[in-house]
């Protein structure tokens, strides 16, 4: 039968293998944090004061990382827009984060008529739409419309591919917006930002692919209907 000091060194021996598969820095720093108060408490409980010394050491190391993270998401303040974005889009990010790749672009007014982007061109930018909505044109035909809270660009801004379609706003517009030159390496050194960022763009697509089709049904229910 296992004594109680042999289970905490096998649960610590268990957290540092989950560390090993844990998906970020924070969670890392979280369950070796929990291995080293296990290990912690069996010292003690033994009467090793070399490895309790050791195990307080890493515990308090992680302690105080995970304490700076906490700080800085809570020092952390967004906009009402910036917080409709962190919402919808980026949920699972950490504060601080988010609010790194938000001063990666900036807010910016736009009037009806002007193109976000030219289909066939190379995306200049990535947009946020937080106010206003434009139509999405492809070979000249109305195919659908971006409203608040819809990405635009997000299909091709980080591979660099020429853009689907043609975008101009409808109306006045308030949007967020990052050049692609500048967002693509950011993305690149950042997997917790990538990783969010592929997320909010799976979501927004299967908005824009839901929205897309009802137009396509509705435009084709008009076409059948009888003339006057």
């Amino acid at each position: 039968m296992l004594t109680p000091e042999a289970l905490l060194l096998q649960f610590g021996f268990l957290m540092l293998g989950l560390a090993v598969v844990a998906p970020g820095l924070h969670h890392v720093r979280l369950i070796v944090g929990a291995a080293a108060l296990a290990w912690l408490v069996r010292a003690l409980m033994i009467g090793d004061e070399l490895s309790a010394v050791w195990a307080g050491v890493l515990f308090a190391l992680c302690v105080v990382m995970a304490g700076q993270r906490l700080l800085a998401n809570a020092m952390v303040r967004f906009s009402e827009d910036e917080k409709k974005m962190l919402d919808s889009l980026f949920a699972d990010l950490p504060r601080n984060r988010a609010r790194h790749l938000f001063d990666q672009g900036l807010w910016l007014t736009g009037k009806a008529g002007d193109t976000l982007t030219y289909e066939g061109e190379l995306v200049s930018h990535l947009y946020y739409l937080a106010e206003g909505e434009a139509r999405v044109l492809s070979m000249g035909q109305h195919v659908g419309i971006c409203r608040a809270g819809d990405l635009i660009g997000e299909l091709t801004v980080l591979s660099g591919e020429s853009a689907s379609a043609t975008v101009i706003l409808d109306t006045p517009a308030r949007f967020w917006c990052a050049p692609a030159e500048d967002l693509r390496p950011y993305v690149e050194a950042h997997d917790d930002v990538r990783r969010a960022i592929e997320h909010g763009f799976a979501t927004v697509l299967k908005a824009k692919l839901r929205a897309s089709n009802r137009t396509i049904a509705e435009a084709a229910a008009t076409s059948r209907q009888p003339a006057d």
